[in-house]
This record gives C-alpha cells, structure tokens and sequence, in this order.
C-alpha cells in the first residue's frame, strides 16, 4: 500500500515537550523505527510532520534578538524548520533501513503549499503561536507588523492567519522520488505558505494545519491510506466522561455528525478528525487515527479509527 503517515511536530520532542536537540534527534530516531517496519513489510511511504515546537523557537529567537536583527517572516520559519527536521528524519531513516538490511533511501522536500490570497484568514488573523509575552514584548513585536492580542491572565500572543491549504505545489518532484523507491519527507508544517501572484509565487505570513495539509498530499499522490499518526491509540467519543469509548471503524457521514455533536477538540483532536474525514469523502480511501506504534495494525483494520468512505 501507499501511504501518507503524518507525524505530529510533538512527535519530534522531548515527552515532556522540551525541543533541545538531542531531545529532538531521538524522538526523530524512536518515529522513525516505526515507519521503518511498515516499509520493510512492503509499504510505499511518504511522510509529513508538524513543526509547531521547532517554529516556536525560532519565533523566541526572533524576539529576543528583534532589537538588532529584523524577526524571520513566517514562511522562512516554515522553510527552516522543514529542512532541520528532514535532516534528522534522513540520518534516522538510512540508520534504520540499513539495521533491516533494506536498501531503501530517504529524500527530504523543502515544499510549498499554495493557499487563497483572499482567504480570510489574511483579514482576521486568529491562530495563535508562539509563548505569551508582556505588553511591552508584544508592543515591541507589533513594530514590525505582527499581530498580537491579549489573553486574560495569560499575557499576550502572536495570531496569525491560517489558511485553508488549496495544492502541494511540488507534487511533481514527491512522485519522481517516490517512483525511484525513496521514501519522501514533505509538506512539513503543513507547507510553506505560498500565493499565486502576478508577479510569480511568493511565501506569506501564516500557519496551515499539517493535518489538513497532508489529507491534500495523500489525495494528490494518490495514497491508498491517510495515516494520522498522534500519541493516542484512536480518537474518543465522549472524552474526559465517564461515557468516554474509543471509535474504531466508521463512516465519513457519521464522524461528520460527531464532531457536529462537539465530540472533538478544534486545538487537538478537531483537525485530525477534519483531515481524515475529508481524504474519506474525497477519494473513496481510509482515513486513519491511531498511535504510531500501531500504525500497521490500524491500516488493516485491527487498531485505531478508521474512516471509510460513507
């Protein structure tokens, strides 16, 4: 099978969510061991992770170093971070598939993802990024045109547009390597957040939801399944009740009535249920939620939730 496995950017820290990066390189180690079995089982994978953790440094380090170097647009953040991560999934990988005696390879992307120029998201930033800070941090920020909005009790944080993702603009280059038989890392953090201009393709200050990203990677490259790989064995209904239960398999129609119902997180488990519902509904394919160590299981219908096509 063809795979789309999507790894949370927390999958690429420390338990405790600490970034260092040591902490980063063996979490990266520990995803990667797992994705490794499913391709020496015989799966074509391509890979997409979150970067939230990693961007979140590199926006600290923008305001603490604003006073004398100009703070690093969004979309550079999205680049770096795709390139930092994909170095470590690529020493990880050829680690791992040489420990199974595979010969496979791995190439990182360094990939767009085009979005609306009159997406309104661009109008009314909302997405929230970054640490809280003091008014007087924010106001510093502010100077160079970042929307910040304060949080009662909390402090102040960044909000930033975020886009519905339109196309992986460099699908092309993900199927050359794919057929060569690399296992390809791309669309990290969702994509660079890219419009179409007049003037050509330029990068814009914003956040795309990496789920929702990835449910449009796998259906442009044709992915036989849409893998949501989090630190849960499956999504739950009735979460934090005593009436909470684990959904195992179940249609497009009726996951759209639950998260109707309010069964799903819109910061956690809301996007990933959005993203595998909408793969489902697109393609007449799976859509799957479960742990990473459970991934092979989930695909072939014994672990996680599985959306189906209604």
């Amino acid at each position: 099978m063809r795979l789309v496995i999507a790894l949370g950017g927390n999958a690429m820290t420390g338990a405790d969510g600490s970034a260092r990066p040591e902490e980063q390189r063996a979490a990266v180690i520990a995803a990667v061991e797992a994705v490794a079995d499913l391709v020496a089982a015989g799966h074509e994978v391509v890979l997409t992770h979150g970067n939230g953790p990693q961007v979140g440094n590199v926006l600290l380090k923008n305001e603490l170093a604003a006073h004398a170097v100009p703070p690093v647009p969004l979309d550079w953040c999205g680049a770096q971070t795709q390139a930092t991560i994909g170095m470590l999934v690529l020493n990880a990988a050829d680690d791992a598939f040489t420990a199974r005696g595979l010969s496979v390879r791995t190439a990182a992307l360094v990939s767009r993802t085009l979005v609306d120029v009159d997406d309104p998201g661009f109008t009314r930033p909302t997405k929230p990024i970054g640490r809280y800070a003091s008014a007087e941090e924010a106001a510093r920020m502010v100077e160079h045109g970042q929307h910040w909005k304060e949080v009662t009790g909390r402090g102040w944080r960044r909000v930033v547009a975020s886009p519905e993702p339109l196309e992986c603009l460099d699908i092309a280059a993900v199927e050359v390597m794919a057929a060569a038989g690399y296992v390809v890392v791309c669309s990290g953090g969702g994509g660079i957040p890219t419009v179409r201009t007049d003037e050509g393709y330029v990068g814009v200050e914003a956040v795309i939801d990496k789920d929702l990203s990835a449910a449009i990677l796998a259906d442009q490259v044709k992915a036989d399944a849409l893998v949501i790989a989090t630190d849960v064995e499956a999504a739950v209904v009735g979460w934090g009740t005593p009436h909470a239960r684990p959904l195992g398999e179940t249609t497009a129609t009726q996951m759209r009535e639950l998260a109707a119902e309010g069964h799903f997180a819109a910061g956690s488990m809301g996007p990933k249920v959005e993203a595998v519902t909408r793969f489902a509904e697109r393609t007449g394919r799976t859509g799957v939620i479960t742990a990473l160590a459970s991934i092979e299981d989930a695909v072939h219908g014994r672990a996680g939730t599985r959306v189906v096509p209604s």
